[in-house]
Formats: C-alpha cells, sequence, structure tokens
C-alpha cells in the first residue's frame, strides 16, 4: 500500500520543475509585454512628478538654477488671495458640471437603448461632437453665449425670454462654460448605453410582472445594476472637471483677453499655468500643482468611501 501511494507522488515529482520554468517564462514574458508602459510611466509620469516635488521647495524662474527655499511656497500659495479665488471657482463649477455632465449622458443613454434600429447612428452622432478640438469649444462658447448677438439668446428671445450676458456677467459665465461643456457628453453616453446593454432582462420582466412602470423600474433595477460604471464616469468626470483648463482659457484668457470677467472664469489650472509660464514662476506652480493633486486624491478617497453605501457589484458586495 505505502509503495502503491508513494507512486503517483514520484511520478507527479518531474513535472514540478517543468511547469516553474513555464511560470517563469510566462512570467519575464509578461514583463516584456508590459515593459513599454513601465518605462513610459516612471520617464513621463514618476519622474516628473519626483522632480516637481523637489522644484516645489525651491525658487526657479527656468533661467537660474534651482534655489532651495524649503516650505516658502507653501506658505505663500495658503496665503495668496488668488489661489482661493481659483480653488472657489474650480470646486463651484465641479459642483455644477459633474452632476449636468452625468444626468444628461445617463437620460441619452437611456433614449439611445429605446432605439432599437436607429442606435448605430445616435451612437456615432452623440459621440462625434467629443472630438472636437477644446480650443474650437472655447471659441464656440464666446460665438454662441454672446449677450447681445449670440444664438443661444437669439434661440431664448423667440420665446420671449432676455437671455443673461453669459460671457460678461459674473454669475453667469460658469454655468455658460458648463452648458458648453455638455457639447462633449458622448463618451459618456457610450460608457452608460454598453452598461444598459449588460443589465439582464429578466430583472426587467419581474419589474414588469410586479407592476413597476418605467420610473420604477428605474429607480430599482437599472440605476442598482449600472451603479459602477456610473461611479466610474462621476470618478472621471470629476477630476477632468477639477482640472478643467482649454475652453476657459481660450474664451477668457487667451491672446490677451481682457474684455471679459476673467476673476469668474479663473479656475485652478489656469492660475497655475499662469504662474509657471506667464510669470515663469516655476517652483510656486509647482507647490500649486501638488495642492491640486492632494485636492483631488482627498475628493476621490470620499467618492470610494461613498461608493461602498451606494455601488452595486453583481458578486454581491458594495
Amino acid at each position: 500500500m505505502t509503495t502503491a501511494v508513494g507512486a503517483p507522488a514520484s511520478l507527479g515529482a518531474p513535472a514540478r520543475p517543468r511547469r516553474r520554468s513555464l511560470e517563469r517564462r510566462e512570467s519575464r514574458a509578461a514583463w516584456w509585454f508590459i515593459s513599454p508602459w513601465i518605462v513610459g510611466f516612471l520617464v513621463f509620469t514618476a519622474w516628473p512628478m519626483i522632480y516637481s516635488a523637489y522644484l516645489s521647495l525651491t525658487d526657479y524662474d527656468v533661467i537660474n538654477d534651482p534655489h532651495f527655499v524649503g516650505l516658502d511656497n507653501y506658505r505663500e500659495l495658503f496665503a495668496d488671495p488668488k489661489v482661493a479665488l481659483a480653488m472657489r471657482n474650480t470646486l463651484v463649477y465641479t459642483a455644477m458640471a459633474v452632476p449636468a455632465h452625468v444626468l444628461l449622458a445617463l437620460g441619452l443613454a437611456l433614449l439611445l437603448e429605446r432605439a432599437v434600429r436607429s442606435a448605430g447612428f445616435f451612437r456615432t452622432a452623440f459621440f462625434l461632437p467629443k472630438m472636437t478640438p477644446p480650443v474650437a469649444v472655447g471659441v464656440l462658447l464666446l460665438l454662441l453665449f454672446n449677450g447681445q448677438r449670440g444664438a443661444v439668446n437669439t434661440v431664448l428671445g423667440w420665446f420671449g425670454i432676455d437671455g443673461p450676458a453669459w460671457t460678461t456677467d459674473p454669475a453667469w459665465v460658469k454655468p455658460g462654460i458648463v452648458l458648453m461643456g455638455l457639447w462633449t457628453v458622448g463618451s459618456t453616453v457610450i460608457i452608460l448605453f454598453a452598461a444598459l446593454r449588460g443589465v439582464p432582462k429578466d430583472l426587467y420582466d419581474a419589474a414588469l410582472v410586479d407592476g413597476a412602470g418605467f420610473w420604477r423600474r428605474t429607480r430599482a433595477v437599472t440605476l442598482p445594476m449600472i451603479s459602477g460604471p456610473l461611479f466610474f464616469v462621476v470618478v472621471v468626470n470629476t477630476i477632468g472637471a477639477l482640472q478643467m483648463f482649454t475652453e476657459a482659457y481660450t474664451a477668457y484668457f487667451g491672446a490677451g483677453n481682457t474684455t471679459y470677467s476673467n476673476d469668474a472664469a479663473l479656475f485652478y489650472v489656469i492660475y497655475l499655468f499662469q504662474q509657471a509660464f506667464e510669470f515663469l514662476h516655476m517652483g510656486y506652480a509647482s507647490a500649486l500643482a501638488w495642492l491640486l493633486f492632494v485636492v483631488i486624491m482627498a475628493i476621490t478617497g470620499l467618492q470610494v468611501l461613498g461608493s461602498r453605501r451606494f455601488v452595486y457589484y453583481e458578486g454581491g458586495s458594495r
């Protein structure tokens, strides 16, 4: 009996070194495949971040060598009223832009799901505006939202509505940028549409049997089942909104523009750009960049913590 029991072990012993050798070869192949990404990450992300952290502790103007100043840049930015203004503008814009973007995208995705035969056409139609360069969107903002001759106020006038001064009234500058940003909602629509297509039809059938209407099915079935993709687009759009730059800079700060109310459109990254490339305060701009990084990480962390309660995964965990 001892010999019979031990025989399979002796037969299986040579297989272990071959299996380990195969695992090592597969591991080396995997490392070779991901090595371009690793090199790109180290060269274009990790090293610039490390060097930026060093520059944030220096006084550096590109022309002269960096001069170490310790935490002076961080003390200065917390006392700089422009930093507070830019951060407040950015947070207000984010609070308006992200819900508007996600809700519109969800509504269009729900409509797209019902357009069975023409879904392909509308997917393309919704996504095409995303291909518009952000600089062109900034120029369109001034053309469409001009308080006197803009197309938006012209259409509102047809209905007897006196449109606001979108580009000159500080109270309407950020809403105008938010509305213009909805032009590029197409990529989020495609993501949510793909999520909707993955919802099991059996759940809808069971809800119909229970007498649930459209809104009840949406609230009880659709939203929980696509909460994962919804959470993803909320996080991605929040990070993008906190880094708003191109459209607002083109519309309100490009080419020495002094016609419009710039303070209302002074977003954080615009102020960072001005400090770095207009005033050559590279050390101060690096400190500004690290503050933004901390803010984005903190907001994203809060969103992740909140997702444990609201995001449903098919495995049953939250």
